[in-house]
């Protein structure tokens, strides 16, 4: 009973979300877990899929309508944002040491007519917490992986108005304190990307380098953090250059997480820094094709759930 408590929610119903949450019933964690989703959509799909619920904690959150694998339903919007409530509540309270959350599906959420764009916006949101970071990690051999994002779900168009020098100081700093308490890395080395090609060549592609990142870098290097940078995005990532780095700042989306995701895809991770509460999560989408199939694959949950349980033990 000493091991901490971790609240799962199985995300969207008609996804891949409740398979991967049934498979963690025949895995050895090192974590008491909660699974929140509707018991009858659970005993429906483990009969699909020939698996049993025995060893699952599950705790019943009803949903609105009922599932048919694979079809998208609105209705059910309330339900999967019901789920991410209920977990947060939990860990509110102390109830929970942490979240892992399986996937949901923006574009249903929003279909209901809630504006979503994502479970770190929600959450932060719900916590009052005015700057997150994302981040997603690899395990294994791609264990030196952890790229954190400056910008997040924006339009590519938007992303270069975003990166402020206030922004990207407020996003160092919480990478960089994250990777200290939820981590353990005593001086964590950070690797930080340029927005543009070449990190700018000098201006001639760009002054974003010089005009808002270099600057902040060598402020924080005065206040002692250990970074790199600004470097070109497109050898940043290779090898010679991540050896010795705890962890890789991108400037948008797909510019650090189509590597993270095509190195270690399988088994990825997503944790959100900076809320006052452990959130991870799978790095993969609801998988509508694969739902009630037995081909959805749960070793990116299995990850998630595993470093959970390793930071609530050492928090």
């Amino acid at each position: 009973m000493s091991l901490p408590r971790i609240a799962v929610t199985s995300g969207e119903p008609a996804g891949i979300g409740p398979d991967i949450c049934l498979a963690l019933a025949g895995v050895d964690l090192p974590v008491r877990l909660t699974i929140l989703g509707d018991r009858g959509l659970f005993e429906s799909r483990a009969g699909l899929l020939g698996v049993s619920l025995a060893n699952l904690d599950i705790r019943h959150v009803p949903l609105r309508a009922a599932v048919q694998a694979g079809k998208l339903d609105p209705a059910n919007a309330g339900y999967v944002l019901g789920l991410l409530d209920a977990a947060l509540a939990g860990c509110l309270t102390g109830e929970f040491a942490g979240m892992v959350t399986a996937p949901v599906h923006k574009g249903v959420i929003n279909d209901a007519g809630i504006v979503f764009t994502g479970h770190t916006e929600y959450l932060a949101e719900k916590t009052a917490t005015p700057r997150v970071v994302m981040m997603l990690a690899g395990t294994g051999v791609h264990a030196a992986l952890r790229v954190a994002l400056a910008t997040t779900h924006l339009p590519l168009k938007d992303v270069p108005a975003a990166i402020t020098a206030d922004d990207l100081t407020t996003t160092l700093r919480i990478l960089h304190g994250d990777l200290i308490a939820k981590f353990g890395i005593a001086r964590p080395r950070i690797l930080v990307a340029g927005l543009n090609p070449h990190a700018g060549e000098g201006g001639h592609m760009g002054r974003e380098e010089i005009e808002v990142i270099a600057p902040v870098l060598e402020r924080l290097r005065r206040e002692g953090m250990n970074l790199i940078g600004p470097l070109p995005a497109d050898t940043l990532f290779t090898r010679n250059v991540l050896a010795g780095s705890d962890a890789q700042l991108a400037m948008y989306h797909d510019q650090g997480l189509t590597v993270l995701k095509y190195a270690a895809f399988d088994e990825g991770i997503n944790i959100t820094l900076g809320l006052p509460i452990l959130r991870t999560s799978v790095d993969h989408g609801t998988a509508l094709d694969r739902a009630a199939t037995g081909s959805a694959d749960p070793r990116s949950l299995f990850a998630a759930v595993r470093l959970a349980a390793e930071i609530a033990a050492r928090r």
